[in-house]
């Protein structure tokens, strides 16, 4: 199963979810219907009241209606609220001890592994126990807590599975299915909140007319009890939502990382000492953590989030990972100019565009080497400087200058001392002359490792930063194809900032709605692999015609013989429009997108970056080009096309 079909199947889930959720209420009504006959000594003389009934499910579907939508409402701004809920603290470079700039670190590796923006880091640092979640909407959003015990007790290797079992549950889509299990959950939980209420407030008040009535807090008594059975039936949904995806995360965990080892020593750990956490908000997350964050109980078996350990254990154990390479150690990462960054993709060097679909949202040894040779090959001013503040804006703009024309640049930076203070503007002048002896390949990582500081501005400052990279890149008198590259994922990186409570929804579920949108991007898709000099107009219409005729119906569409033309303008509103497309259309765009890419069997710098900045912008996290230079030249192929 790929990322798309994870995506898919997390829809499902929701459905089923919601089903549940349905049936949950139902039986809540029934049961309050039957109390509020006893209340007012109807039963058992009259059961059935249709006016009553309607009343009583009318007030109970809006109470967990408020109680829900007030949730759900609260949840919009992301994992970060479940994380400070929880007491955990957004831990940055300059503020973390040894163990915490290690979990730094594996983080990074991961995300620029995967090729998502680096999750911000929370530390639970009054939990003792160890554990760890995942939450967001999207893996543009997504935070990981950690507690401090994890940090304390766990040795690298374990750690490191500890966090791929966590990028698993970004991946695969499962942190949106569980904060939406949250919000709806809560309103369950209202009737019993609600009950409560009334039971601390007992006293002579009574309900009916004189003293025939039971006095409210029987009523209040009655209301939590029923509010018990939504809760149940809440506990109920939430294990048989939540197992399958442990079990499925554990295995995504140990097919990052190619070391189970890593992962059962922190499951023998977790068995000796303890998983349980303190903060009161831990019963509605209990779901989401890697253990079983709960005191146990008698109705374990039924209600645990959790699969058993040894369970876990045994099936980690018995993962086939003989025939995979060994995930090798930080100390073996390869540099960039040795054989790990010229072996091309994962698997092999005949790739084709079906493994580049399914490597949307994975993570392998190789790529986890890759990204640990990039960030070794960082300098350190750039590896430091990307998690302070003033530097990380520095980068920004730095990777917006024009290194190659000095009267250019000397224009960017005359603009920029009009906008900027001056010592900003010469960091990014010192910034510069780095970055540009660095390897191209690392501009879009460096971007991602900024990303997390640069959220920390407010919407305003975030779209500030944006507009002053724009008007570098206007300052240059033209938009080259990197410049857009760089607009493009720096706004959707810093969206969660700019807008955090905006929620990407699938909007088209068929090709004829994206159509145009999807030709328009195959079209400059094609331009671009085809912009050397002796490329002909054939030649772009051949790879154009290849990557149209892979999207879903295209016999049935209008299809140009040429590629469209359009500016980078028109593009972007195509992007905007392909992203509240389904998972699957999503899948057949990056699978078009790749054949036209990979029809001469050579990807360029510039291909990979808008390939992935593409995917990426999308929400379909592709991880590095490992070889933007494959073997066989562009004339074997117009050769052979001609043949």
């Amino acid at each position: 199963m790929n990322f798309f079909e994870h995506q898919d199947r997390a829809r499902q889930n929701t459905q089923q979810l919601i089903g549940l959720f349905s049936l949950s209420i139902a039986v809540m009504i029934m049961a309050i219907y039957i109390a509020t006959l006893f209340l007012f000594r109807m039963a058992p003389r009259v059961w059935w009241h249709p006016g009553l009934f309607l009343y009583v499910a009318g007030i109970t579907i809006i109470a967990i209606a408020i109680g829900s939508l007030y949730k759900i409402a609260y949840l919009r701004e992301g994992g970060s609220v479940i994380a400070e809920e929880l007491g955990g603290r957004l831990l940055l470079p300059d503020m973390a001890d040894e163990q915490g700039r290690q979990l730094l670190n594996i983080v990074e590796e991961m995300a620029i592994a995967s090729g998502i923006s680096v999750p911000e880091v929370y530390l639970l640092e009054r939990e003792t126990s160890i554990n760890a979640f995942a939450a967001g909407f999207t893996p543009n959003d997504a935070v990981i807590g950690v507690t401090r015990g994890t940090l304390q007790h766990l040795n690298r290797d374990e750690l490191q599975g500890v966090i791929g079992h966590e990028f698993s549950h970004i991946l695969n889509g499962d942190m949106r299915l569980n904060l939406r299990l949250v919000g709806l959950l809560h309103g369950i939980l209202f009737i019993y909140l609600t009950g409560e209420l009334l039971w601390q407030i007992r006293g002579s008040f009574r309900l009916g007319k004189e003293d025939k009535g039971l006095p409210i807090w029987a009523f209040g008594l009655a209301l939590m009890a029923i509010g018990g059975i939504g809760l149940f039936c809440g506990r109920l949904i939430k294990a048989a939502v939540s197992r399958q995806r442990e079990f499925l995360a554990d295995a995504s965990a140990v097919q990052f990382t190619r070391n189970p080892n890593g992962l059962t020593g922190a499951f023998q750990k977790l068995q000796k000492m303890d998983s349980r956490l303190i903060a009161p908000g831990a019963e509605a997350a209990s779901h989401m953590f890697f253990g079983n964050a709960l005191n146990p109980s008698f109705w374990e078996n039924m209600f645990s989030t959790h699969p058993p350990l040894a369970e876990r254990i045994r099936r980690v154990g018995g993962l086939n990972v003989s025939n995979l390479p060994a995930m090798p150690s930080r100390n073996q990462a390869r540099s960039p100019s040795q054989e790990s960054l010229t072996m091309g993709f994962a698997g092999g060097s005949s790739t084709t565009p079906e493994q580049i679909v399914n490597q949307v949202g994975s993570v392998t040894p190789e790529h986890f080497a890759h990204a640990q040779a990039l960030l070794s090959q960082l300098p350190e001013s750039l590896r430091l400087g990307a998690r302070e503040q003033e530097s990380a804006m520095a980068i920004a703009f730095a990777l917006a200058l024009d290194t190659e024309n000095i009267e250019i640049q000397e224009r960017q930076i005359a603009w920029l001392r009009e906008v900027q203070p001056a010592e900003l503007v010469d960091k990014t002048l010192e910034l510069s002359s780095e970055i540009s002896q660095l390897d191209p390949k690392i501009r879009l990582p460096l971007v991602d490792l900024a990303v997390p500081v640069l959220r920390q501005n407010s919407a305003k400052e975030c779209q500030r930063l944006c507009k002053c990279v724009h008007g570098l890149v206007v300052a240059t008198g033209s938009l080259s194809l990197w410049h857009f590259v760089l607009q493009l994922i720096l706004w959707h990186r810093l969206q969660p900032s700019i807008n955090p409570t905006s929620a990407i929804t699938v909007e088209f579920t068929s090709i004829e709605e994206i159509w145009p949108d999807s030709l328009l991007v195959l079209s400059v898709i094609a331009r671009v692999g085809y912009s050397q000099p002796d490329a002909s107009i054939e030649d772009i219409a051949y790879a154009f015609r290849s990557g149209v005729f892979r999207l879903p119906k295209a016999g049935e569409q209008e299809k140009p013989e040429i590629p469209l033309t359009c500016n980078f303008t028109e593009l972007k509103k195509s992007i905007d429009r392909l992203r509240l497309a389904s998972p699957k259309l999503k899948q057949a765009i990056v699978d078009a997108c790749a054949h036209t890419v990979l029809l001469d069997n050579k990807v360029t710098q510039s291909e990979a970056d808008l390939l992935r900045a593409i995917a990426m912008t999308l929400d379909c996290p592709i991880p590095p080009f490992l070889n933007p230079q494959r073997s066989v030249s562009k004339q074997k192929q117009s050769s052979s096309k001609g043949s």
